[in-house]
């Protein structure tokens, strides 16, 4: 009789637990900087939900003074969920730049980092956050290795 209630309780405690809480980070930030695609390019191309393509140029450089450079981010039109890129610097973890909402379609070139840096080389990896279109909740992330280069 003892087990039962201890079998009981167990099984209340288990199914009156609360979800867990969604961090805000979870969701698709908004768009920041981004400009459509070619639209013949577009035509061409053809959504498959099943796939992912990332298009980023492993090499980024800027300028010391205004942080201002050339970053090329693009989510291709082929696929289905929009992205949010944060590149990091490798050995501090610390986030210089965040594209916001890059839509299928979109694509960076030309920035300006929220971090500054003095000139060198820097690794670097570029964290991509894939997102459900309609719902806005992240569905997963991959990550691109980077060299920033900042110069005088």
């Amino acid at each position: 009789m003892f087990l039962t209630f201890l079998g009981g309780v167990t099984i209340y405690t288990l199914n009156i637990r609360h979800a867990p809480e969604i961090i805000a980070g979870d969701f698709l930030p908004d768009e920041k900087e981004t400009q459509r695609i070619n639209k013949k390019k577009v035509a061409k191309e053809k959504v498959d939900a099943s796939q992912f393509t990332l298009s980023i140029y492993p090499e980024a450089i800027f300028n010391e003074k205004t942080g201002e450079g050339f970053l090329h981010i693009r989510n291709e039109s082929s696929n289905a969920y929009p992205i949010n890129v944060k590149i990091k610097i490798d050995n501090t973890n610390e986030i210089i730049y965040e594209t916001g909402a890059i839509y299928p379609g979109h694509e960076i070139t030309k920035i300006t980092l929220e971090k500054k840096l003095k000139v060198g080389k820097y690794k670097a990896t570029a964290d991509v956050d894939i997102f459900n279109p309609e719902s806005k909740k992240k569905l997963g992330t991959t990550q691109a290795e980077m060299q920033i280069i900042i110069k005088e």
